[in-house]
C-alpha cells in the first residue's frame, strides 16, 4: 500500500460525514484523474485511518520513490503505425482479463466505505479484472466471493500456526478463488510512524472478518485501542506471523493446494531464480507500497533485474506507484506481464463506493489506451524494452 494530527481519535467512525468538496476534476468538480479520487478521498476518510492508508515506513524514502522511478523512464514513440484499433486485453496466469491492470491487495477496506472490500469486487468484477484479497480483509472471504462478479485471487499471510494459515486457504478454494498471493516481505511490520503516533487500530465496529470475534489471531488489533507510540497491526503482526519463514514454506503450501501460488515481495533477481526453483506460478515485484524496510529499490528500479532473472519461466507483476496510463505502459515495456494498484483503488472506494472504483480503473484503462496509441503500439505484443530509454 501507498500528516496528520498526532492526537487523532483511532476509535472514531471509519467514514466520515463530511461533505465537502474540493476544487478538483472538471469545473463540477468531478474527477477525471486518479489523484482527483485522492483529494475527493482525504476529505472522507477518518484521519487515523487516511494516516494508516497513505503511510510509509521510517521517512518515506521509499515511498516517495515508487512514484519518482516513472519520472526516470522515457518514451521512444514510433510513428506511422496503425493505431486505429488498440487492445488491451491479455492473460494472467492463463486467465483472460480485459487489461493488464489488477486490484492489489490491501487491508481494512471497510475504513474507507461501509461495504468494504464487496464494494471493490464488485467494481474490478464490472472491469473485467482479477482482485487480490487481503488477508487482513474488513469483509469476510465467502461475503467477497458471493458479491464479486468477476475473478478473485487471495492475498496469504503464512502465520506461526500454520493451520491457521491452511484453514483460510480451504475457504478460499471452496469459494473459488483462482490463485494464492504469497507475501513474503513481513516478518515484523515496517516501522510505520504515523500509526505509531496514533496508536492506530480499527475502530469498534470493525474487525479482520476472515476471523471470528474471539480468535486470538486479531486481539491486539481490535482490543488494545489508543495506545501511543505503537501500532495495533504492528503488535499483531509480531505475535502472529512466522518470522522464522523460508522458502521451505513455498513447498508447504504446493503440497496442501492445487492452487497456483504467486510471490509477492520480490526486489532481487537472487529471489526471482528462487521462486522459480520452488515452483511459484507468478513473481510480484513489490516493496510493500514503500511500508517495510526504508531505503528499499522502488520497484521499477528492481523489475527488469527480476524478469532478467525469471526469463520468461514465469509471470512478473509489478506494484507501486502506479497513477497513470503511462506508469503501466512503462512497467511493461520493461518487462511486467500486468501491474496491481493498490491505494488508488482505495481511493475511489472512500469517494464513491463501488463506482468510484470503478471510475479509477477505467481512468487507467483509458490512459493506457492512449499512451498506446500515442506510441505506436497498438497491442501488448508489441511493447518491448524498445520503447523506454533511461533520462539522461
Amino acid at each position: 500500500m501507498d500528516t496528520a494530527d498526532a492526537n487523532a481519535n483511532p476509535q472514531a467512525t471509519a467514514v466520515t460525514t463530511q461533505t465537502t468538496v474540493v476544487e478538483t476534476g472538471g469545473p463540477s468538480g468531478e474527477p477525471i484523474i486518479v489523484s482527483d479520487y485522492e483529494a475527493l478521498a482525504a476529505q472522507r476518510v477518518e484521519r487515523t485511518a487516511w494516516d494508516y492508508y497513505r503511510s510509509g515506513a521510517d521517512d518515506e524514502v521509499t515511498l516517495r520513490a515508487n512514484r519518482a522511478a516513472f519520472e526516470r523512464w522515457r518514451f521512444r514513440p514510433r510513428v506511422l503505425v496503425d493505431v486505429s484499433k488498440i487492445d488491451t486485453t491479455t492473460t494472467v496466469l492463463g486467465t483472460p482479463v480485459s487489461m493488464p491492470i489488477l486490484v492489489a491487495p490491501t487491508a481494512y477496506h471497510c475504513l474507507a466505505h461501509e461495504e468494504g472490500e464487496c464494494a471493490t469486487a464488485r467494481a474490478a468484477g464490472r472491469a473485467a479484472t482479477i482482485m487480490t484479497l487481503s488477508t487482513l480483509a474488513t469483509r469476510n472471504i465467502e461475503d467477497v466471493a458471493d458479491a464479486a462478479t468477476g475473478l478473485l485471487w487471495f492475498q496469504l499471510y503464512v502465520y506461526k500456526d500454520r493451520a491457521v494459515s491452511e484453514m483460510l486457504i480451504r475457504r478460499v478454494e471452496k469459494k473459488g478463488y483462482r490463485a494464492l498471493v504469497l507475501t513474503v516481505d513481513t516478518p515484523r511490520l515496517g516501522n510505520r510512524d504515523r500509526d505509531r503516533r496514533n496508536g492506530f487500530a480499527l475502530p469498534p465496529h470493525l474487525r479482520m472478518a476472515h476471523f471470528s470475534s474471539d480468535d486470538p489471531n486479531q486481539t491486539d488489533i481490535e482490543t488494545r485501542k489508543s495506545v501511543v507510540g505503537t501500532s495495533g497491526l504492528a503488535r499483531q503482526a509480531a505475535t502472529m506471523f512466522d518470522a522464522s519463514l523460508t522458502w521451505e514454506a513455498v513447498d508447504w503450501l504446493r503440497s496442501i493446494t492445487n492452487l497456483p501460488i504467486l510471490v509477492k515481495g520480490i526486489l532481487t533477481g537472487e529471489d526471482a531464480a528462487l521462486a522459480v526453483e520452488h515452483g511459484v506460478k507468478g513473481v510480484i515485484v513489490s516493496n510493500h507500497g514503500g511500508r517495510q524496510l526504508d531505503g528499499s529499490l522502488a520497484t521499477l528500479e528492481a523489475l527488469p533485474e527480476v524478469v532478467a532473472a525469471v526469463n520468461g519461466r514465469v509471470e512478473v507483476i509489478l506494484d507501486g506507484g502506479i497513477r497513470r496510463g503511462t506508469d503501466v505502459l512503462k512497467a511493461l515495456a520493461l518487462g511486467a506481464r500486468a501491474v496491481q494498484v493498490g491505494r488508488p483503488i482505495l481511493w475511489g472506494l472512500a469517494a464513491r463506493g463501488e463506482e468510484g472504483v470503478a471510475h479509477v480503473l477505467e481512468i487507467l484503462r483509458a490512459e493506457l489506451e492512449l499512451a498506446m496509441t500515442l506510441a505506436g503500439r497498438p497491442t501488448l505484443a508489441s511493447i518491448d524494452a524498445s520503447l523506454v530509454q533511461r533520462a539522461p
